[in-house]
């Protein structure tokens, strides 16, 4: 049986919230209405592998990456890849803990992410979650915390300490005890006594830094004695040993975005022996099956973000000196040669790929698939800006009115796009290395495929 004990002072209010709260919580209603029962998928797949046979799954850092971009393929990550993973452990062998940071910002699209992440730990059977201070004030915000409805244990950051989350395993005669800490607004002596108040003789102690450097986490190393793990912040996707592996403690880290899983394999060498810890990063990989539950809950995100009207109300800057976007329509008329052979390549049809996943209302896709959204007279929609969808010509040119109107003796200029704004690493798995190859992909000019001509 698990229990939990936090402190609730010391969290910040956020910074901005949107008008469409009332939106928010009322689609939330009906989220929690459509999805209250627990997927039926997460199922051992094989028997646990050696040692005590108990296995501590740790994920945070989400930061609102519900799944991979999928604009290309083999990505990882995705919510409804995870119970693959922990299902190759018995749920009674198996503790689940997400340190946090479940997203990036408070605008209105996070908040859509963070009620569907909380619904998603739930239906994951997560046993505990560490929130940080902007977790915590919007799940206050959005009423996630009354009568704590999730199925799993809170554990928040306070101004005074953290609460320690126990789960003890009698049948292996092992407790596990998780404490929340940030070193920032608390002494390293009151993160002792959270642990000396948990710690007996077969407990495994883990202790969450909010905050982690080289001379603070010796400090705590030093002073916090019989800590099994320490995990520090993520500062990259994958997770990380930072220890040695056969020392005490393990310090680690649990990757960021959900595209790997942090697996510690708890191993006793013999009777009454003290419990180690294996360390293992498990890759959320795009092969693995997709748990219909969670599926289903992401077409519940996608539906929320339409109705929210978030795509009509992007933020949008003036474009410089009267500069307007033209459609590529209009190019035509001088550049038949370029038109054509760009309408045959995926660019011009790069909206339909969103479309048929259901996500050509989602601005943090849409905006790199049309063109000049983030600009006043960009992209709104497709059935107010036909002409501005796909990845057109002034993505990459810029806007054509000037160069137009003075029948190509201006040429285009800013903003341009390279294709290092929307082909990054997380959305574009394969690109970095291999520009030459994307590049023949795209060539609708008569020059040679030169990455420099092509604003020529």
């Amino acid at each position: 049986m698990s229990d939990a004990r936090g402190i609730a002072g010391g969290w910040r209010s956020p910074s901005t919230w949107r008008s469409n709260i009332t939106l928010l919580l009322t689609s939330g209603c009906l989220l929690a209405a459509c999805l209250s029962c627990p997927s039926e998928t997460i199922r051992p797949s094989s028997p646990p592998q050696g040692g005590s046979g108990l296995v501590i799954f740790l994920t945070g850092s989400e930061l609102g990456s519900l799944r991979p971009c999928g604009c290309s393929g083999g990505q990882l990550g995705g919510l409804e890849k995870r119970p693959a993973v922990f299902g190759r452990v018995p749920a009674s062998r198996r503790l689940t803990i997400d340190t946090g940071a479940l997203v990036a910002n408070d605008g209105e699209q996070d908040l859509i992410k963070f009620r569907i992440m909380f619904e998603a730990l739930r239906l994951l059977y997560y046993d505990a979650v560490c929130l940080t201070d902007r977790d915590q004030a919007i799940a206050e915000r959005l009423g996630l915390l009354t009568a704590l409805q999730q199925a799993f244990s809170i554990l928040r950051d306070g101004n005074d300490g953290s609460g320690v989350f126990t789960k003890r395993f009698p049948d292996l005669g092992v407790t596990v005890n998780v404490a929340s800490f940030d070193p920032r607004i608390a002494s390293l002596e009151q993160a002792t006594q959270l642990v000396d108040r948990a710690h007996d003789a077969s407990s495994i102690d883990i202790l969450i830094l909010r905050h982690c450097d080289n001379g603070l986490l010796r400090d705590t190393i030093a002073k916090v004695g019989g800590i099994d793990c320490i995990i520090c912040p993520s500062d990259a996707d994958e997770p990380h040993l930072l220890s040695e592996p056969s020392v005490k403690p393990l310090v680690v880290t649990v990757g960021r975005l959900g595209r790997h899983l942090c697996r510690l394999q708890v191993v006793i060498a013999a009777p009454q022996g003290e419990p180690t810890l294996r360390f293992e990063a498990v890759p959320v990989a795009a092969d693995l099956p997709d748990d219909p539950v969670l599926v289903q809950l992401y077409r519940q995100y996608q539906q929320l973000v339409s109705e929210a009207n978030l795509l009509e109300n992007y933020p949008r800057i003036p474009l410089p000196e009267g500069l307007a976007y033209t459609g590529s329509e209009d190019c035509k008329r001088c550049h038949e040669y370029e038109y054509d052979a760009w309408s045959m390549k995926a660019h011009g049809d790069a909206l339909t790929s969103l479309k048929k996943v259901g996500s050509d209302r989602d601005p943090e896709c849409v905006v790199c698939h049309v063109v000049g959204m983030e600009y006043e007279g960009g992209y709104l929609t497709e059935e107010k800006t036909p002409h501005l969808k796909d990845v057109g010509c002034e993505v990459c040119h810029g806007p054509g009115s000037e160069h137009a109107q003075t029948y190509g003796l201006k040429a285009t200029r800013q903003p341009q796009m390279s294709c290092l704004d929307c082909h990054t690493p997380e959305k574009s798995t394969g690109y970095a290395g291999h520009e030459d190859h994307y590049m023949q992909k795209i060539v609708h000019w008569r020059e040679p495929a030169a990455a420099g001509n092509v604003k020529q």
